[in-house]
């Protein structure tokens, strides 16, 4: 099976270094295969055909842990999972200068289209849609900081979530994509 592993706040502001070359070799000794990385916020693409999808958050933050002395968050999708997500991601959505996207990948405790509740979505200014282990949302750059989703960090909900901005979702999607080619 074709998993991808999303750490939540390493190599951000200084803080969390973790060396990609050295998690994928924590990883590998946690016995996940096929091991690739991608840029250094976190996104890692392994398979693992010995332990639920339930089972590998905790592995994986125990072998961080082990490795490193650090206590990360890991949220775990499948490539069905994200293949999900990418069907809902409305092509037209990019990063750049003009626009801002995100997709919000939600921990198990919180993945409910009743989080929606819970932000401050403004419908004249932020575009926000809820799949199954995510929350959709872009925003004209323009507008950006008129946004009601300034207000989610800090909130309890943001310590709840890892988010990445729709390319590099769409990314970790294409090597997802070749590794299922390549097997």
């Amino acid at each position: 099976m074709i998993y991808i592993a999303l750490l939540r706040g390493i190599n951000v502001g200084g803080n969390n270094k973790i060396d990609m070359k050295l998690l994928k070799q924590a990883f590998e000794q946690a016995g996940m295969n096929n091991v690739k990385t991608y840029i250094n916020s976190g996104n890692i693409i392994f398979t693992d055909n010995s332990h639920s999808k339930a089972e590998l958050p905790r592995i994986l933050e125990e072998a961080i842990l082990a490795s490193f002395g650090l206590q990360i968050k890991v949220v775990v999708r499948s490539f069905d999972d994200m293949q999900k997500v990418i069907s809902s991601l409305p092509d037209s959505w990019t990063n750049d200068d003009r626009m801002k996207s995100d997709v919000m990948f939600l921990w198990e405790e919180v993945d409910n289209e009743s989080v929606l509740d819970k932000l401050l979505i403004k419908p004249d200014i932020d575009t926000v849609i809820y799949v199954a282990g995510a929350i959709l949302w872009s925003v004209d750059r323009k507008n950006a900081a008129k946004s009601g989703m300034q207000k989610l960090p800090g909130s309890k909900l943001y310590q709840n979530m890892t988010i990445r901005n729709v390319n590099t979702t769409r990314k970790v999607y294409e090597l997802m994509q070749a590794q299922a080619a390549a097997e």
